[in-house]
């Protein structure tokens, strides 16, 4: 190999590298690809480093740390090198860890039913009934097809020797097959000759037997199965796999709130009723699964869900009570139970562990600290992993005091020297400690399909002996090379049958029916406040004679819209410009009502509809997130930030009329633009109406540009804007999409056809009469020698439709997304 990339790589002679093997040659199963990182000039690296960082930010790939500054939008960390892993040693890892998923399956059937294992001595009892994670409410369930264990993954790690070892089990929610996934879309389109001649597994196979299993599992009653995605909400640090993965395999993403459980049956709240849930894949921890059996205080599980269980009726995938198996004090006792259980040997070892609960381990641990690393013996203590080489001092009496005081709490493990892989960083290869998770899934007949890649997890800094992406850590795409060609698999079933046919629509959640209705009113919101500062600004700036006037009204239109500006005679008493009052309204998040408020608020909705979005969707508002993060300081900046904004905002208009399925979410998103709409014209129109003649005759070109009607007017009329003729466009044209008429026959069409589709009388009495209303208003009143009196007719007409909307919202609101009225049950029969 000559002199280059790999020739710089300087890994660790006392840890196994995965790329080089001795006298730096590359592994065989790496041979090919560091041929061709080896020829690949600085420039395409850089161009291949940039596409992943963008693909991250494009897609939104996000892992929330609670106490980071960026909240739940910290970029997913991923480098873009994969790592790989050849087909044999592939064969002899996934058949390790198909073995332990049934073996830790056989062992919650027992521990939670006969418990054989605690009166024969393979287990201190002290170690399972000590911890929060055995459940005694689950004692006796019995899980459809007696899975309890659905879904499991092992983080493993490989010693000095080359050989893998456990390091952790997963087994209540496992989460990281949704992140690996996204890593492989974005690395294999870094990389797509290498990915595509390299042969490397496909891994949509796996989460199409993932569809199959948990449909064959639940218990049907013969209809079709609906499986839904549980996650705790938005705010958790997975949040976007959860989004991500609901959307791959198509179940509903679903909060608790979005589920109840009548007659130990559980049901999705759904936009038409009441659909029964037949298996729920859970991201939510045991504890707060069922406040009414489990934690009393949660607000994200669904109260009786464990009697539903209980029952029989829903498969809960992992079984509530599954957590008890991730303490690492497990570790010591499984090889003779694995014996015991399958009668086989256990495949794969965990690393070495000592439990402190039993005297003569305790006393192994306290004599050979040095050699160790302590860590919490149950997964619900708040600790990290100390090494026993580095306490020094008083914090090493400390240590061995907590231990002596509470032994069962705390198990040891050997410190096993991980090994390491190249990243891409500075230019140059760096290595870091690696380790994997692998994951599985429960396949029939006891056994566990093992997806043929895994979750490479990387140390965030060199020499750190602690992977954790709380802490900063990377990915990796990992990828298992085949010896033949790799035919392309896909998750679409080979042929649908009549079984499958569905109701468009028929599995929106309220909640997300809601989150659409609010995804529409917070797009028009954002859009007509960047409308009327766009025109304040440009007027506060353009140092006409009549200019101030016209600013007077705009900014007295923002406030009647809830935009945070003041009162003129205020602003003149403050130091602020007219401009700093604007660019503040425009771009400070911290002001209710802003632009940039309101378009945090777009973005919290959009967030819980995630899996409802197009990517193209997701895109453009990612864009738009970042586009008021720049502080704006000048008027040309701010115009600029309008613009985009403005821009966005059409898009994403384009994407609900073309892009997104015309169902009951579509629906609603379209009836909470209309309603935001008819209130907001019905707020502004008045202003000039109520103006004297000569302001009124200024006011009428802004409130044609807000309601985005100015170009309309021009091309019909071709003179300047006159007070009738701007009247009829904006509110009595019935052919202009921002006229208060438009928006009234919009809702009263789709409010007609939501209520006949989904089963609910029509909301609203008050939108009939207003229809009326405005067909019945005669503009010829204008014309009549008390043009006043007209304007006093239609600022009662518009006062009612501002009323109306707002009744509507409400009423909306009340029989759709929070079922306040009789509750309708559908049933899919198969």
């Amino acid at each position: 190999m000559p002199a280059g990339l790999i020739h710089n790589y300087h890994p660790s002679a006392s840890r196994y590298d995965e790329m080089l093997a001795a006298r730096a040659r590359p592994r065989p199963c790496w041979q090919a690809f560091a041929e061709r990182l080896e020829d690949m000039p600085e420039e395409a690296l850089l161009q291949r480093e940039k596409f992943v960082r963008d693909a991250i930010k494009a897609d939104g790939v996000s892992y929330n740390v609670y106490s980071d500054p960026q909240g739940n939008r910290r970029p997913w960390e991923l480098d873009m090198l994969p790592l790989i892993i050849g087909d044999d040693e592939w064969s002899r890892l996934s058949a390790a860890v198909a073995q332990r998923g049934r073996l830790l399956n056989a062992i919650l059937t027992d521990l939670y039913g006969p418990q054989c294992l605690l009166a024969e001595g393979l287990l201190p009892p002290a170690l399972v009934f000590g911890q929060h994670g055995f459940r005694w409410p689950a004692r006796g369930l019995h899980p459809p097809g007696g899975v309890w264990l659905f879904s499991y993954a092992a983080d493993i790690a490989r010693a000095p020797d080359g050989r893998w070892w456990v390091i952790a089990d997963r087994t209540q929610g496992p989460s990281g097959s949704g992140y690996a996934l996204q890593n492989r879309i974005i690395v294999s389109n870094a990389f797509p000759d290498a990915f595509r001649e390299l042969h490397v597994n496909r891994l949509a196979g796996y989460f199409r037997t993932m569809q199959e299993s948990i449909a064959r599992i639940a218990p049907s009653d013969g209809e079709t199965p609906l499986a839904v995605l549980l996650t705790p909400g938005p705010y958790n640090e997975t949040y976007f796999e959860h989004a991500f993965l609901a959307r791959y395999l198509g179940f509903p993403l679903v909060e608790g709130q979005d589920l109840t459980v009548r007659d130990n049956t559980v049901f999705l709240k759904t936009l038409r009723g009441l659909r029964r849930v037949h298996a729920v894949m859970r991201r939510l921890d045991d504890d707060y699964c069922d406040p009414l059996e489990l934690r009393a205080d949660s607000a994200l599980g669904i109260p009786g869900l464990l009697g539903a269980a209980r029952a029989g009726r829903v498969l809960v995938a992992n079984a509530i009570g599954s957590g008890v198996l991730e303490s690492g004090a497990l570790f010591g006792f499984l090889p003779a139970i694995c014996e015991r259980l399958l009668g086989e040997p256990l495949a794969m070892p965990s690393v070495a562990s000592w439990w402190c609960g039993e005297k003569p381990a305790l006393d192994y641990v306290l004599g050979h600290l040095d050699e160790l690393v302590i860590k919490p013996a149950f997964s619900g203590m708040r600790m990290n992993a100390v090494f026993g080489s580095l306490l020094r001092g008083e914090a090493r009496h400390g240590m061995i005091e907590r231990i002596r005081a509470q032994p069962h709490a705390y198990v040891a493990q050997e410190w096993v020297r991980l090994a390491q892989a190249p990243v891409w960083r500075r230019r140059r290869l760096q290595p870091r400690s690696v380790g994997i998770r692998v994951f599985s899934c429960a396949a029939g007949d006891g056994g566990y399909a093992v997806m043929p890649g895994a979750l490479g997890r990387v140390a965030p800094h060199a020499g750190m002996e602690v992977i954790s992406m709380q802490r900063g850590g990377l990915s990796k795409d990992t990828w298992i090379r085949a010896s033949a060609p790799v035919r392309n698999t896909t998750m679409l079933k080979r042929r649908l049958g009549v079984d499958d046919l569905v109701r468009s629509g028929s599995d929106i959640p309220s909640r997300v029916g809601e989150n659409l209705f609010w995804f529409g009113r917070y797009t028009e919101r954002v859009e007509i406040g960047a409308r009327l500062l766009r025109a304040a600004l440009i007027r506060s700036t353009s140092g006409e004679d009549d200019a101030g006037q016209e600013l007077a009204g705009l900014l007295a239109a923002a406030r009647r819209t809830g935009m945070p500006v003041d009162e003129p005679e205020d602003a003149a008493r403050g130091e602020d410009r007219p401009e700093r009052q604007i660019i503040a309204a425009l771009a400070d998040a911290a002001r209710p009502g802003s632009v940039a408020a309101n378009l945090r608020a777009l973005a919290f909705s959009a967030g819980q509809v995630r899996e409802r979005l197009s990517s193209d969707n997701w895109h453009a508002l990612n864009a738009l997130e970042q586009l008021l993060a720049t502080p704006i300081v000048s008027v040309d900046q701010a115009l600029s930030a309008i613009d985009r904004v403005m821009q966005s905002c059409i898009l994403f208009a384009g994407f609900a009329l073309d892009d997104m399925t015309r169902d009951e979410g579509w629906r609603f998103l379209i009836l909470g633009r209309r309603i935001e709409r008819l209130e907001r014209l019905a707020g502004l129109i008045p202003l000039p109406a109520a103006s004297a003649a000569r302001e009124r005759e200024q006011m009428l070109e802004w409130l044609l540009e807000a309601a985005d009607s100015i170009v309309t007017y021009r091309a019909r009329y071709r003179r300047e804007p006159e007070l009738l003729p701007a009247l009829h466009l904006i509110v009595f044209d019935h052919a202009n999409p921002h006229s208060v008429r438009f928006q009234v026959d919009t809702l009263r069409e789709y409010l007609a056809l939501t209520a006949r589709e989904l089963g609910h009388p029509c909301p609203s009495p008050m939108i009939e009469p207003l229809a009326r209303h405005l067909e019945d208003f005669d503009l010829r009143r204008f014309e009549d020698s008390d043009p006043e009196a007209a304007l006093d007719a239609l600022r009662v007409l518009l006062a009612e439709a501002a009323s109306a909307a707002q009744a509507l919202s409400d009423e909306v609101h009340r029989r759709y997304f929070i079922h306040t009225v009789r509750p309708v049950l559908l049933r899919r029969v198969a």
